[in-house]
């Protein structure tokens, strides 16, 4: 089974990635600032490169980038195949997308919401400096790729209310079920980022306490407990209102035994934001072997017995990443521009959104039963339904093998209907 073999806790201020790619650009050439922020770097990524992990778990948060308040989600977890570098607003950082881990952050999924964590699932989004910042200084990427596959879980820590302290620790320990009960026996590195001390905003902008961030330091490797008691204001009293998001850091903690072992750590306070680095590794401890099995039980039996339902096909995370390209397709045909362009040249429309030749041909015959079959969602159905003026009763007769009048002879009422507005 896996294991989890440590946790790295790193802050994501932009500064580090800029230092990063300036000394790129320079060839190396001197600077002590910057060389001082990536100096204190080169231990993590020293073990990280030693310990090799097969993936990384990677808490960090989005600053209003790929993630907005028209939906914004206390935890959301990356289920998708790979993620690229987001734009913020003067271009994307000149870096490779990163692999993610699908298999994992399935089982994942499924265990965190065995625990009862309320979460969200994300894939095709761009990741900005909260991810990629400290990521480009953590892994070295021999031939420009990347070493390992990550599992994203994104944090939603800028608009109140937020996960408590508390919450976010117990989230890291429900991770470390989630890790632990997965049956592959692969090595795991949790890696959180987020603070240290600052505050970019108000009057109060360029607040730094860098002795807090010490005590903060030492308590996390210690005494985490201490910490999630601890409320929002408590540590924005003592590490500005946006270094309250270090509650990120007790993420990592929680997924991590109480004996843990500190490796390195630094401290450094360039500019805005006191940066620092934190190793802890994991006792190699072996979780019970009944423990496991009672867990996966669990995760297994709410859909136990789904199989016996002829004709019913659960859309699981797993169908969600298989079928993407041709649920984003259809779901396009809420915009007008989208479904008027699919009508006058489907063919283009088709080449455009890069849809397989056995995508294609499913939607020119309205296959509605083999889209399901594909992995598509039956809410796509009904917009493409809406699209080409076929009912929905129209659809269930289809996958029922039914004529309409055959279906609508089961129906109290025999009418048509559609989601559509025109």
């Amino acid at each position: 089974m896996a294991r989890i073999i440590g946790g790295v806790a790193t802050s994501h201020t932009p500064t580090i990635g800029f230092a990063h790619d300036r000394n790129t650009k320079d060839g190396g050439s001197p600077n002590q600032d910057q060389d001082r922020i990536l100096d204190a770097f080169a231990p993590v990524r020293q073990w990280l490169a030693e310990q090799r992990p097969d993936a990384v778990v990677y808490v960090f948060n989005d600053h209003m980038t790929s993630f907005f308040f028209d939906h914004y989600s206390a935890f959301t977890l990356g289920v998708g195949t790979e993620y690229a570098v987001a734009d913020e607003g003067g271009g994307a950082r000149a870096l490779p997308p990163v692999p993610g881990e699908p298999a994992l952050a399935r089982h994942m999924a499924t265990s965190l919401v065995t625990d009862e964590f309320d979460m969200a699932w994300f894939q095709d989004k761009p990741l900005d400096h909260g991810f990629f910042s400290p990521m480009s200084v953590l892994f070295d990427r021999a031939g420009g790729e990347w070493p390992v596959p990550v599992v994203p879980l994104q944090i939603g820590v800028l608009q109140f209310p937020i996960p408590t302290a508390a919450r976010c620790y117990k989230l890291g320990q429900a991770i470390r079920r989630a890790v632990t009960s997965y049956p592959e026996d692969i090595s795991v590195a949790v890696i959180a980022t987020g603070g240290l001390s600052h505050q970019v905003h108000g009057e109060r902008a360029g607040f730094n306490n860098p002795e807090w961030d010490h005590r903060f330091l030492d308590a996390l490797t210690a005494e985490p407990e201490a910490l999630a008691e601890m409320t929002h204001a408590e540590y924005a009293t003592l590490g500005g209102l946006e270094g309250a998001e270090v509650i990120m850091w007790l993420v990592m903690r929680g997924a991590l035994a109480s004996n843990v072992r500190r490796v390195h750590s630094s401290y450094d306070l360039p500019s805005m934001t006191g940066i620092a680095t934190l190793v802890l590794e994991n006792p190699d401890i072996e979780v019970p072997t009944e423990a496991t099995e009672r867990h996966r039980a669990r995760m297994a039996e709410q859909l136990a017995g789904i199989e016996r339902l002829p004709g019913t096909y659960p859309y699981d995370i797993a169908t969600g990443v298989k079928a993407y390209r041709l649920n984003k397709y259809l779901h396009g045909m809420v915009h007008r521009e989208h479904r008027e362009r699919f009508l006058a040249d489907p063919e283009t429309s088709f080449e455009e959104a890069g849809l397989t030749a056995q995508e294609r041909d499913l939607v020119r015959r309205r296959d509605w039963s083999g889209l399901i079959h594909y992995g598509v969602i039956f809410f796509m159905l009904e917009k493409l339904g809406a699209v080409v003026r076929v009912s929905n009763p129209e659809i269930y007769a289809a996958m029922r093998g039914e004529s309409l009048e055959e279906f609508l002879a089961t129906r109290n009422t025999a009418m048509l209907y559609s989601v559509s507005g025109e």
